[in-house]
């Protein structure tokens, strides 16, 4: 039951406040360069609060690939679906812009409830942990497309079928844009600009959020962005940012902190979580 889950993942939540965990470091190390207006206790206060939003990811994780589409009906309330219809009015497929918050492997599971899309994915470090998602995702959607198969990508948009896409990660390929994330440079993969260009794709914000209370999760469709792309591909990039990270300020506390964001370009010896 729901509320079983919900408690389950706020006692590991609270388990990660508690232990001197390696991940806490690069939490504070991002909500310090991210939100330096914030006094300490705020930024303690919020550093508690995605503590236990880590803890109540890994329960989703776990609902995301065994629960029964009966029980998570209940937890889903979603806005939007409109546009994306409208947006697939278009023949070119739509690209779900989304950032990586803690919901993110659920709440791709509670639309596709509602609505079929394709999905990006990276290979796992663990062997075990990889197959079972891949597994998962198999199942959950009518496609799972491996991060690097570009050429998978735009076959998918060309039969009008909406990607889910999140490029908000560090990104330190060659083609590698450093450009404001927060108002910091981070190194950004600029390939949202270049696929939508390509094909033609609608690219559509998807906004996700865990209710308070028990209260389930809101799925949010937003409206297509509008004379995107343009010419200049940088501006594109800082655009996309900008989406994003408005976004993620909407819940910040949700946000997937524990990754090295602003380490920097390949070979650089600066980095902030030392």
């Amino acid at each position: 039951p729901y509320p079983l889950q919900y408690l389950a993942g706020h006692k590991i939540g609270l388990l990660f406040w508690l232990l001197p965990l390696p991940q806490k470091k690069i939490i504070k190390t991002n909500l310090k360069l991210c939100f330096p207006d914030l006094s300490n206790k705020e930024r303690k206060a919020l550093l508690f609060k995605n503590c236990l939003a880590m803890g109540m990811a890994i329960v989703e994780v776990a609902m995301s690939w065994w629960s029964r589409d009966s029980q998570l009906k209940k937890l889903v309330h979603i806005n939007g679906l409109d546009e994306l219809a409208k947006a697939l009015d278009n023949n070119k497929g739509v690209i779900l812009l989304s950032p990586h918050f803690t919901t993110l492997e659920l709440s791709g599971r509670l639309l596709s409830m509602s609505t079929a899309f394709h999905v990006m994915y990276r290979d796992q470090k663990n062997a075990a942990f990889d197959y079972i998602m891949t597994r998962a995702r198999q199942r959950n959607y009518k496609k799972a497309i491996h991060r690097n198969d570009i050429k998978g990508l735009l076959t998918s948009l060309k039969q009008n079928m909406p990607v889910w896409y999140a490029p908000d990660q560090h990104f330190g390929g060659a083609n590698n844009l450093s450009v404001p994330f927060f108002g910091l440079p981070a190194p950004t993969n600029p390939a949202t600009s270049r696929i939508s260009k390509v094909s033609g794709a609608v690219i559509i914000p998807f906004f996700q959020e865990r209710l308070s209370g028990m209260r389930g999760y809101r799925l949010v469709l937003l409206p297509a962005l509008e004379e995107f792309p343009s010419e200049d591909i940088e501006a594109d990039t800082i655009f996309i940012n900008q989406v994003l990270e408005d976004m993620i300020r909407k819940v910040p506390g949700q946000y997937l902190w524990a990754h090295r964001r602003f380490k920097g370009q390949p070979g650089d010896s600066y980095s902030p979580y030392r």
